[in-house]
């Protein structure tokens, strides 16, 4: 029995094919492409007038529909996993907060054992942003849990998790931070740079060490200075590594992220969200860590001070708004939301393509990116 799907469009990375079916296998997972219809058909998913495009892959977020990564409670998974799909997520990254050595271990411990349960989107590993951060640049991370990175720790919080921490954020100007990259990296952890006054000098030198992605470039970081390029000059110039973008039109003005497109390349360059709880619940007062959040209008700002604190963007509108300002085409848009970051972090093996043998997972677009529906492993999980 061959089930396939027959669409308008199929986007294939950087080549969009269509109209033309894609097999389904038995266990899930997708099979060989054809132009002609095939002569096996015994089920066909018939979208004649709209786009397959792989399940998009969100390696930053910190809640959804009012539950926090940080609530350390397997009930918060199961929400996040179970609604994101509505957001063509069906891979992610359950994102910390900077916050106590004890509690971040006792969050990697009840993800590690939890990870696989919940139906939905899937979780591929743990992002552990903080808490080696600057107090200069702290956003909303709270400042009294930062310090230098210690090696220790990170094996600690890995063995808590079983293994299924996949990417830690850094400050690279802190004592001690080539070594720990360097130890990360032989760990098989990715090493990202965030919440930093570092120089373009000491972001290099990260990179050389083996640190390979900028956290979501121009907030929360040195701008760029025609003396000091700081970290937003060595994220537009270190090609070899990958930067992020929140593009909600909040954080980053669409020229700017045109800028990081042009300058640092699509295929390097990968959209992500930053959402923390309030996503998907309109305005209201939420929070984030200890500090209270005010969210109105599309922002998530603290109630003290007003700095933006995470974002309630949900990443298929990201993929929209920057086809929409016209600084990418669809294809690259829905490239830099499953395929860049996946491979930022060394899941592209499970995520981001339609290819042959990869899990069927998948969304269904109009003309315009709006979802129609999302699949995992060739079942439909959400319908618009």
């Amino acid at each position: 029995m061959t089930k396939y799907i027959y669409a308008k469009s199929f986007y294939f990375g950087d080549e969009v094919k269509g109209p033309g079916y894609l097999a389904i296998t038995d266990e899930g997972q997708f099979g060989a492409y054809s132009s002609e219809e095939p002569s096996d058909v015994t089920e066909l998913l018939s979208y004649p007038d709209f786009a397959i495009a792989p399940g998009l892959v969100d390696t930053h977020i910190h809640g959804f529909k009012g539950v926090d990564v940080m609530d350390n409670d397997p009930e918060a998974l199961k929400v996040m996993s179970d609604a994101l799909p509505s957001c063509g997520v069906t891979s992610y990254l359950p994102t910390t907060l900077t916050a106590s050595r004890e509690l971040l271990n006792d969050v990697c411990q009840t993800i590690g054992e939890h990870a696989t349960e919940f139906p939905g989107a899937k979780i591929r590993g743990i992002f552990l942003e903080g808490p080696f951060f600057s107090e200069a640049y702290k956003g909303a991370q709270n400042p009294k849990y930062m310090g230098d990175p210690k090696t220790d720790i990170l094996d600690e919080w890995q063995e808590k998790a079983a293994g299924w921490v996949k990417k830690i954020a850094i400050a690279p100007e802190r004592e001690g931070a080539v070594d720990f990259i360097k130890h990360a990296k032989a760990n098989d952890i990715y090493v990202a740079l965030a919440h930093t006054e570092a120089t373009y000098d000491q972001c290099k030198a990260a990179c050389d060490a083996g640190a390979n992605i900028f956290v979501h470039t121009y907030n929360g970081m040195r701008g760029l200075h025609h003396r000091e390029p700081g970290v937003v000059g060595a994220a537009l110039t270190i090609k070899e590594a990958f930067d992020e973008l929140i593009c909600d039109g909040h954080h980053v003005h669409p020229v700017s992220a045109q800028v990081v497109m042009d300058c640092h390349g699509r295929d390097k360059t990968m959209l992500i969200t930053d959402c923390m709880r309030a996503g998907g619940l309109g305005n209201c007062m939420s929070s984030i860590g200890e500090f209270e959040v005010i969210v109105k209008d599309g922002t998530a700002r603290l109630k003290e001070g007003g700095s933006l604190a995470g974002s309630v963007l949900q990443l298929i509108q990201g993929v929209q708004n920057v086809v929409k300002w016209g600084i990418a085409t669809p294809a690259e848009a829905l490239k830099m939301a499953s395929l860049v970051p996946a491979e930022s972090v060394g899941i592209d093996d499970v995520c981001g393509k339609l290819d042959l043998g990869y899990p069927a997972d998948f969304i269904v677009l109009d003309d315009n990116l709006d979802l129609q529906a999302t699949y995992l492993d060739g079942k439909e999980y959400y319908k618009k």
